[in-house]
C-alpha cells in the first residue's frame, strides 16, 4: 500500500487499518501510538499529526472497528 499513499484522511485510514491488523498489542492507546509511529512517513501524518491521532482514536474507540 505504501506506493499508493496520499495526503488525505482516507489514505491514512486505510494505511492505519492495515498496520493495526499486523501489530500485536493489547493496550489500544499504546497500539495507536505504535501504528502512527510506523506510519510516520505517511504524508497525512507528516502534515496533520494531531488530526491523524484523532482519526486513529475515532476508528478504534468510537467505531469499535477492531473488536
Amino acid at each position: 500500500m505504501k506506493d499508493r499513499t496520499f495526503n488525505n484522511a482516507d489514505s491514512f485510514a486505510m494505511s492505519f487499518d492495515e498496520e493495526w491488523q499486523k501489530l500485536e498489542c493489547h493496550d489500544d492507546s499504546l497500539k495507536i501510538n505504535k501504528v502512527i509511529d510506523l506510519l510516520s512517513d505517511h504524508p497525512f501524518v507528516q502534515s496533520n499529526p494531531d488530526t491523524a491521532l484523532k482519526i486513529a482514536n475515532f476508528r478504534v474507540k468510537s467505531l469499535g472497528k477492531f473488536r
